[in-house]
């Protein structure tokens, strides 16, 4: 009995997890903080639970693109597609290699390292924002060069990917384009291309677990929903300094668990 009442825990906090990572990537980003770690609480292996979170949270990022493609830079997308689906595809091909205990040992790093790049993505949005106010001539980036500083981020994105999108926007604004919009877009562009390479890898691997999976989609999506209505009445700031708190307090639970 007591058995069965943990496992209907474990899935209401799947459920709360899903909704409010959902309302975070609305609002502010850094859903996956909560819903990689309640994917872990189902007892699911830590692969598996990254693979299938991937997969939940990803037609998220895809309605996001549907709204901003207005603002993608056309002469960008040849150099950027090719860069998001070899880098994706070699990033997910490798977490698939990666033995269990090994990426067990990576996650609280994983979780800090994108808790950092997310914390840090304030100062550097506004870096980015004061670059756009100077009138600069727009530039297309040399192709060769933005492959190469692209790539490892796409890499990163395919293998666990929090805090990868601010990465995508502070390499484009270094290779000289300017507006936030286009930084935006691109940004979902390769998120989108890159976690889409993975996710169909992980797919054809059978590393997703679908009953959990759609699980979390459904909440994630109606969080989604919920948090994009009331986007625009909530401090950004306050926003951005509950998800830190929330990757610092996760990741320092996985580092204390390893103990």
């Amino acid at each position: 009995m007591l058995s069965g009442l943990n496992s209907h825990w474990h899935y209401l906090w799947l459920v709360a997890a899903s909704l409010i990572a959902g309302a975070m990537n609305a609002l502010a980003g850094g859903g996956s903080f909560l819903s990689f770690p309640a994917m872990l609480s189902m007892g699911v292996l830590p692969i598996q639970a990254n693979a299938t979170n991937t997969v939940a949270l990803w037609p998220g990022q895809l309605t996001s693109l549907a709204t901003l493609k207005s603002d993608v830079r056309k002469d960008l997308l040849p150099v950027v597609c090719l860069t998001s689906v070899l880098g994706g595809l070699t990033g997910a091909i490798v977490l698939l290699r990666t033995g269990q205990e090994t990426f067990e040992r990576l996650i609280p790093w994983l979780l800090l390292t994108g808790t950092i790049i997310f914390g840090l993505s304030g100062p550097i949005s506004r870096w980015m924002r004061a670059r756009s106010a100077e009138p600069h001539r727009e530039q297309t980036p040399r192709n060769l060069p933005l492959f190469c500083a692209l790539f490892p981020i796409c890499f990163y994105i395919g293998y666990f990917g929090a805090g990868g999108g601010l990465l995508v926007m502070t390499i484009l604004a270094l290779f000289g384009i300017e507006s936030m919009h286009v930084l935006n877009a691109m940004k979902i562009v390769v998120a989108c291309l890159s976690n889409l390479v993975a996710i169909v890898t992980f797919i054809a691997s059978g590393a997703v677990l679908w009953h959990y999976c759609l699980i979390s989609m459904i909440f994630a999506a109606t969080g989604g929903y919920v948090g994009a209505r009331y986007a625009r009445r909530m401090n950004p700031e306050m926003l951005r300094l509950f998800v830190v708190l929330t990757g610092c307090v996760i990741s320092a639970y996985f580092f204390w668990r390893q103990r």
